[in-house]
C-alpha cells in the first residue's frame, strides 16, 4: 500500500511539474511575440493597384469557377471577386 501512495505522489508531482513548465513556455512565447512585434513590426507591403482584377480572368474560366462554387455550396455561395496571386 505504501508503494501505491508513493507512486500516486510521484505521478501528481510529475504532472504538476509538466503543467507548470508548459505554462512557462506558453507565457514566454507570448512575451517573445509581443516583444518582437513591438520592436520589429512587420513592414507593410505596397498594395498593387489594378484597375479591374476580374478583367484579367477570361470569361470561360470565370464561368467554370462560378459553376464549381455553385455545385460545392449547393447554390448558396456566390463568387464576388477573383484575383490572380
Amino acid at each position: 500500500m505504501e508503494n501505491l501512495n508513493i507512486a500516486l505522489l510521484l505521478m501528481i508531482v510529475g504532472m504538476a511539474t509538466v503543467f507548470a513548465i508548459l505554462l512557462i513556455v506558453i507565457y514566454l512565447g507570448k512575451g517573445l511575440i509581443a516583444l518582437v512585434n513591438k520592436y520589429a513590426p512587420e513592414e507593410a507591403a505596397p498594395a498593387k493597384q489594378a484597375a479591374n482584377a476580374s478583367a484579367a480572368v477570361p470569361g470561360n474560366i470565370m464561368a467554370a469557377i462560378s459553376a464549381a462554387v455553385t455545385v460545392v455550396t449547393q447554390g448558396k455561395g456566390k463568387v464576388a471577386k477573383v484575383e490572380k496571386l
